[in-house]
């Protein structure tokens, strides 16, 4: 079979783990033959493609980012994409599709599926861990190391000056990734979509640190996309209907009502992209291999329709539409774990 890969969404460590897998396994075992769609469903619908051989993902196991670039493309947004994207798969020849993404991309491959009936299959991708249907999805545990680290590098530094420290860290709408790093960098308090905090019960765990316990310092640990009020005006969205995030950061909006609040010394550091940069750890390399070995399986097996998951340490599937049928949010068990921790 000729099979199609494409990356779409934000880029992510482990991405091109996952596409080396993928081809490998299925050259190896099952003599298919690969083709990369350039910036995810863009590619398609352009028909920029580029080679995958087994030359072509050499080497590819620690590299960061993603050879076949990607982008935030929706064909369901435009009239007569998806019509258009069925048609470009056809005209390329493209008997099979792995999209490796997260609930955006994967929501489109779930459309060709159940509305075009295209062979298609889903690898798991986002730093946020926010996919239904799998335990973890690669690129998490990176972000969150990355996290910790520059938490552990702050606490440093706060002590020294006696200050409060503001870390922003990704998340959109789960706060996957602040309440892990959050945990294992010592936080004394956790800010997450999911589970709001008032500026009072904030600011009573600083104070409560400086008064009770004389600590001079504080770390605070923010998702991007905790609330903290109502902003006001007018919110623009992106190609999916997301809204785009404050041009004023929360980080540095909480900074400053710490600031007026208990006239604490308040810093903020904006992770940003940084978390999605850079080479896969060890965890996320051997679960991207694990994903790409495991799609290339699934085709060969006829399994369409369906993602590649991770339940406990068994390597699964699950239906696409179960995967994007609602955001896997951070239960309350565990965001309890690091509540006793806080001031």
């Amino acid at each position: 079979m000729k099979i199609g890969i494409l990356t779409g969404g934000g880029d992510c460590p482990g991405l091109n783990a996952v596409i080396r897998a993928a081809v490998r396994v299925g050259v190896v075992r099952f003599g298919h033959t690969h083709v990369g769609l350039r910036r995810g469903w863009r590619g398609l619908l352009e028909g920029e493609t580029v080679p995958l051989g087994l030359g072509d993902v050499s080497g590819l196991l620690h590299r960061g980012g993603t050879i076949l670039g990607s982008s935030r493309t929706n064909p369901g947004a435009r009239e007569g994409g998806m019509e258009q994207a069925v048609t470009a798969l056809r005209d390329l020849g493209i008997e099979a599709l792995i999209a490796i993404g997260g609930e955006d991309t994967l929501g489109v491959a779930n459309r060709l599926y159940n509305e075009h009936n295209v062979k298609v299959i889903g690898v798991p991708k986002t730093i946020d861990n926010d996919l239904s249907g799998t335990d973890y999805t690669f690129g998490f545990s990176t972000a969150v190391q990355i996290a910790t680290d520059a938490i552990d590098r702050l606490h440093t530094t706060a002590e020294s000056h006696d200050r409060v420290m503001v870390v922003e860290v990704m998340g959109r709408h789960v706060g996957w990734i602040a309440t892990h790093a959050g945990i294992a960098g010592g936080a004394d308090a956790i800010l997450i979509p999911e589970r709001p905090m008032p500026m009072d019960e904030i600011v009573g765990h600083i104070q409560s640190r400086h008064e009770s316990r004389g600590k001079d310092f504080s770390i605070i640990v923010v998702s991007e996309g905790a609330e903290l009020g109502p902003t006001g005006g007018e919110v623009e969205l992106d190609e999916f209907g997301h809204p785009q995030l404050a041009a004023i950061g929360v980080g540095e909006r909480l900074a400053q009502a710490i600031r007026e609040r208990t006239q604490f010394d308040t810093r903020v550091t904006v992770l940003g992209h940084v978390q999605r940069g850079g080479t896969p750890n060890a965890h996320d390399r051997i679960l991207a291999t694990r994903f790409g070995s495991h799609a290339a399986e699934m085709i060969a097996e006829g399994s369409f329709g369906r993602m590649a998951a991770l339940h406990g340490d068994t390597m699964t599937d699950v239906p696409i539409a179960e995967a994007v049928a609602e955001l896997k949010r951070v239960p309350p068990e565990r965001y309890a774990v690091a509540e006793p921790f806080f001031g």
